[in-house]
């Protein structure tokens, strides 16, 4: 995928929850070009993103460092609060357990995700966390925004990996 522009402020709110999902794709780039798999998030209040992250459990050599959480702690430390009331989360991969378990706990508002994913996905995929009656705190799922792109991001950085494996003597 070609590096793209972030859009105007203006096309953002024109578009909505697909310009929001560019902005998380143009994070999944940045994860993808650093070696790990293809996943960006961003966290936005009243129409502005406050926080972004793309996946670094590689690099950081920490299994908790996925898009989402790292999006996570920047808006909470942007906001000085480890609750994040009236924000958005918007992330290119389903999210699994251990990302959804923090978003609860965050008290999101929303929460927006690209392709699924069907082996750790659980909003809906493998389970549906989200629509836990028991829990305390429910957050509304939106699936699909721009999910033939994100997929398509997966795809290719998958097939990226398996040809240079391929090449190797």
């Amino acid at each position: 995928m070609p590096d793209s522009p972030l859009p105007e402020p203006a096309s953002l709110e024109r578009d909505g929850d697909a310009a929001y999902m560019a902005l998380a794709l143009v994070e999944a780039r940045k994860a993808w070009d650093a070696g790990e798999v293809p996943v960006g998030a961003v966290v936005v209040k009243d129409g502005e993103v406050i926080a972004a992250g793309f996946n670094q459990p590689i690099g950081r050599h920490d299994p908790t460092a996925h898009a989402e959480v790292n999006a996570l702690r920047a808006a909470a430390e942007k906001l000085g609060n480890y609750r994040l009331p009236g924000c958005e989360l918007y992330v290119t991969l389903e999210p699994c357990a251990m990302c959804s378990g923090a978003m609860m706990h965050a008290r999101l508002a929303r929460v927006v995700y690209a392709a699924t994913d069907p082996k750790t996905g659980v909003c809906g995929s493998v389970l549906d966390l989200f629509a836990r009656e028991e829990l305390n705190h429910h957050t509304e799922v939106v699936g699909g925004v721009l999910a033939d792109e994100a997929g398509a991001m997966l795809r290719g950085f998958f097939a990226e990996r398996r040809a240079a494996r391929k090449a190797l003597p």
